[in-house]
């Protein structure tokens, strides 16, 4: 039973035919035909050799492509006479063999009206020359340009993103290795304390005094309440002044480490009372010193590599190398990790205020891709400040849809330009300073990758960029 076809007044009714003639048409008639393809069903598969030219007749389909070892849909479209397939068989690459660059599969039952990628080729090289000569100039130079700004683009965000989370990864790692540095000298110094007692220059009765008492000092220092920078200079000149009376050696050393470890006036006097001999409180003092010291190096350690954890946590979350590309998401948990690795390029001069609903209920996303949208906006929201002003992300909801707001108090964009900026390689920045396609690449992902919107309302010291997020997956129509 041969393929079905479609006269030439169906096929004028496609708005890719309706200023042929109608030999012209009568000609796609005679070579093109229609075919069926149940619902969920693979129309073509990215890699394979790219034999038809496809157009939608009716129905719902999905392109996709193949990113690592996920699928990435790209496209979803319901309208009639929508193309795809093989659509540059004109082109001639001689000796290249042609392959689909996405896969298609059909959401609904649908119909297509198939040409041959040879007929479609020849149907637009002898119908059209000059045409195709343009659209291969055209096709071949974006082609080549893309490729040259794309991989630009990606190594420099790979660069600005490494270099910041270098920097912050430093600040925690130079930490630890300083108390790791000092815990030795302290060790060092305990060491010099026990070879006193194995010399028998330490009777062994104050060995246990000094024992229980530097538990019960540390004990007391764990549970002491964390001071301010004004009240902690007022301990050490109250400590040091108490060390100094009672003739404590390097007593104004000792004092910040008492400071710090939250000991006051009163737990000195409580060292003085247990120490029954003469002599004894100098080295009790030190002692319990080493012991402080000790304690708040490792803790200083602990924190610097708990720092470290996090960065490289906050890096995996970011990149969602370890998770399926598509799933449901907290898209705060985005925001912070994006945060994290913009901190550096963040700086100090601006200001970051969460207002986050933290009721939220998840959205169907892929995490991955959101990020480099917050990626793209913020790093937008940060240059356009200049390195100072406040940069305000709010989540909120509303009706069935999750909205991530960032805001920024830079000059604002000329309402001239505000229809501009989803344009691609449309940007406002300087020359070599931005590509056009960071907010292009953005409305693509919210909008055709999640069903979702982005705006942008922008007054002088008021820019905000809405994504708005649907709560439910998007269902075939």
């Amino acid at each position: 039973m041969s393929a079905p076809k479609l006269t030439p007044d169906e096929l004028r009714t496609l708005f890719l035919f309706e200023k042929l003639t109608d030999d012209q048409l009568a000609w796609i008639a005679e070579h093109g035909c229609v075919e069926h393809v149940a619902a969920g069903e693979l129309v073509i598969e990215e890699g394979a050799p790219a034999d038809k030219f496809f157009l939608l007749l009716s129905g719902t389909i999905a392109l996709s492509r193949r990113v690592g070892q996920d699928d990435v849909q790209t496209t979803r479209t319901e309208q009639r006479g929508v193309y795809m397939g093989a659509t540059q068989a004109y082109i001639r690459d001689e000796g290249v063999e042609r392959k689909y660059m996405a896969s298609m599969r059909a959401l609904d039952d649908s119909d297509f009206f198939v040409l041959s990628a040879a007929d479609f080729g020849w149907m637009m090289r002898e119908w059209f020359p000059m045409a195709i000569h343009l659209l291969e100039g055209l096709t071949l130079g974006m082609r080549s340009t893309q490729a040259a700004i794309s991989e630009r683009q990606r190594l420099v965000a790979l660069g600005a993103l490494s270099a910041g989370l270098m920097h912050e990864l430093n600040n925690p790692a130079a930490a630890a290795s300083r108390a790791t540095g000092a815990l030795r000298q302290r060790v060092a110094g305990m060491r010099h304390k026990l070879g006193m007692l194995a010399a028998g220059k330490v009777a062994p009765e104050r060995l246990d005094a000094l024992v229980e008492l530097q538990e019960d000092v540390i004990e007391r220092a764990a549970k002491a309440p964390a001071l301010t920078a004004l009240q902690a200079a007022d301990r050490e000149d109250e400590l040091g002044d108490w060390m100094e009376e009672h003739q404590v050696t390097g007593g104004w050393d000792l004092a910040p480490v008492f400071a710090q470890g939250g000991l006051d006036i009163e737990c000195l006097e409580l060292i003085k009372a247990k120490v029954v001999e003469p002599g004894l409180l100098d080295q009790a003092i030190h002692w319990i010193g080493y012991a402080l010291e000790t304690e708040q190096l490792m803790s200083d350690i602990e924190d610097a590599t708990g720092r470290v954890s996090s960065l490289v946590a906050s890096a995996k979350q970011y990149s969602q190398l370890d998770r399926a590309a598509h799933q449901w998401i907290d898209v705060h948990t985005g925001l912070d990790s994006t945060l994290v690795m913009l901190g550096h390029k963040i700086g100090d001069g601006v200001k970051v205020v969460k207002e986050y609903d933290r009721g939220l209920p998840q959205v169907p996303a892929h995490p991955a891709e959101l990020n480099q949208v917050w990626t793209n906006i913020i790093d937008n929201a940060v240059q356009a400040m200049h390195g100072a002003g406040t940069l305000t992300i709010r989540t909120y909801r509303e009706d069935d849809h999750v909205v991530v707001s960032i805001g920024d108090t830079g000059p604002g964009v000329p309402e001239e330009l505000r229809k501009r900026v989803f344009e691609p390689f449309f940007t406002t920045k300087a020359v070599g300073e931005g590509t056009g396609l960071g907010l292009d690449i953005s409305y693509r992902i919210v909008v055709n990758g999640h069903g979702g919107d982005i705006v942008l309302r922008s007054q002088p010291g008021d820019t905000r960029f809405l994504v708005s997020l649907p709560l439910a997956e998007q269902a075939s129509r």
